[in-house]
């Protein structure tokens, strides 16, 4: 009996682990993300394949404004050598794998470098202080990375954002 037991909370704990990056938008989503009219959001730290990323200048002045007209726009023109901003319509987008931010508009083509017009980022939370979202990305030599930002609201500190510096 103890061995069947032992097995079955095995299967329990794959099962529940493997199910933990899923991710059920709640029912205030909008308002979190957007606190029901606009929300600028900064990034607290970042992720490039599991490594925590030195963030220079123009991470650290990054600011990106979901607004719940379904528009967002970030700040990285307003920065020197931070390149083009971002203007885009945004959705929320769930299937069996999770819940996802959808990135829609002609600049999402050209400012990600990709063939299409669209981009999903995987929302793994989303509350009132935090976002986490991941998202492939093709970097040096084309070779795809998985990034993961962690973003909390304009106003709230981070100590160690600078992380090495």
């Amino acid at each position: 009996m103890g061995r069947f037991w032992c097995l079955g909370f095995m299967v329990l704990m794959v099962v529940s682990s493997c199910s933990s990056d899923k991710f059920d938008l709640p029912e205030n989503a909008n308002a979190l993300l957007t606190n029901n009219s606009s929300k600028t959001w900064k990034l607290a730290k970042r992720y490039n394949d599991g490594y925590r990323m030195n963030m220079g200048d123009c991470f650290l002045s990054y600011r990106v404004t979901y607004n719940a007209n379904g528009i967002t726009t970030d700040n990285n023109a307003q920065h020197k050598d931070c390149g083009d901003s971002m203007e885009a319509n945004w959705s929320f987008y769930t299937n069996d794998d999770g819940s996802y931010i959808k990135l829609k508009g002609d600049k999402v083509k050209t400012l990600l470098n990709q063939e299409k017009d669209y981009k999903f980022f995987k929302i793994k939370e989303l509350s009132d202080t935090l976002l986490i979202v991941s998202f492939k990305h093709k970097q040096f030599g084309n070779k795809e990375r998985t990034i993961e930002d962690h973003l909390v609201p304009e106003a709230m500190v981070v100590e160690g954002r600078r992380y090495h510096n």
